[in-house]
């Protein structure tokens, strides 16, 4: 009887450690991996930051993650945002449009730690435990710069940029390489900011003192400030080109085009990348190629041509085929548009 009592009692208790593995097993399957996303200005830009978000949102919905936006209000707290967020342990922690050094300091500091970039790190190499998900927008801020040139009634065309560095200028050389294909004797201009990003008021001030020069197209390359830049031009009856998300119905008429980089795809796929147990520290790099980036006309957007003054508008079609025309050589690899991450300014760029 005893041995028949005790046998019953061992197959009661490795039934019960079964079952507790089993729901282990379980539990650690059900644990959300823990994600922070640091951006550089507050969200309300709909641009940079917005679209962050968008991947932020599409990432909690889709995957099993918990991933938290922390808002800064400029580049005197992203150190701090970030050190927070290596404090409260998340698994992995995305920096926005912060900057490069910082990044890599912190990733040498904390080799346990993953981090990421959906957006563009200026570094020859990445520490293991960083990767970087770089977006190519030279040659969409081309076809951007193509239709400028072509449609600028004064000959005068500018740029409004964050900052003078090689992830913005990215955009300022490829639109200004645009510009002079089509308008050789276009004069271009370049309002720095000083990496304000999030300043409306400065954004707008620089677009008018630009206008005020005689450019009536000014891109707009700075994040939040860009809403000054935009507004500056429904007001004083010029025109601009938006950036990151499709902007063009922000001032209807007014806003030509947008160049659209796709940050909440790099966002949501650098995540996807962690939770899947892929992620890996270096760098990768999305183009035009891979619908990463583009221009709002590529996706169906009519607005400018349905609400600006005819003179313009007629000048949407004509414009269009001449981007096809180049959009065709670069993806064959006859046209080469300049690559300012890895190149010295070309002369005919100075």
């Amino acid at each position: 009887m005893k041995k028949i009592f005790t046998l019953l009692f061992v197959a009661v208790v490795s039934i019960s450690m079964i079952f507790a593995a089993g729901a282990n097993e379980t539990a650690a399957k059900d644990e959300k991996v823990t994600v922070a996303v640091v951006i550089p200005s507050p969200l309300g830009d709909r641009s940079f930051c917005d679209s962050a978000n968008e991947g932020v949102k599409r990432a909690n919905a889709e995957l099993n993650a918990k991933v938290d936006l922390i808002e800064t209000q400029g580049v005197h707290e992203h150190e701090n945002a970030m050190r927070g967020a290596i404090n409260k342990g998340y698994d992995l922690i995305l920096g926005v449009g912060l900057d490069t050094q910082m990044m890599l300091d912190l990733a040498n500091e904390y080799p346990d730690q993953a981090f990421a970039s959906p957006s563009e790190l200026y570094a020859d190499v990445l520490p293991d435990n960083l990767a970087s998900l770089l977006i190519n927008v030279n040659k969409s801020s081309f076809l951007a710069g193509l239709i400028a040139g072509y449609m600028t009634n004064t000959d005068k065309v500018g740029v409004v940029a964050g900052g003078d560095a090689p992830g913005i200028n990215q955009f300022v050389y490829g639109f200004k390489q645009g510009v002079l294909v089509t308008n050789p004797d276009c004069k271009f201009y370049v309002n720095y900011l000083g990496f304000d990003f999030s300043n409306p008021t400065l954004g707008k001030e620089s677009a008018i003192a630009l206008y005020d020069e005689g450019c009536d197209i000014i891109y707009s390359v700075c994040g939040l400030s860009g809403e000054g830049v935009l507004a500056a031009a429904a007001e004083t009856g010029n025109y601009a080109v938006g950036v990151d998300t499709v902007q063009d119905e922000f001032y209807p008429g007014s806003i030509i085009t947008s160049v659209i980089k796709r940050v909440d795809n790099s966002t949501y796929d650098l995540i996807k990348s962690y939770v899947d147990g892929n992620f890996k520290g270096g760098f990768r790099t999305l183009d035009i190629e891979d619908g990463a980036t583009g221009i709002s006309w590529d996706v169906g957007y009519t607005t400018f041509k349905d609400n600006a003054p005819a003179d313009m508008a007629a000048k949407v079609d004509p414009a269009a085929k001449i981007v096809e025309e180049y959009k065709a050589k670069i993806l064959s690899g006859e046209y080469k548009v300049y690559d300012a991450l890895t190149e010295e300014l070309w002369d005919s760029l100075k």
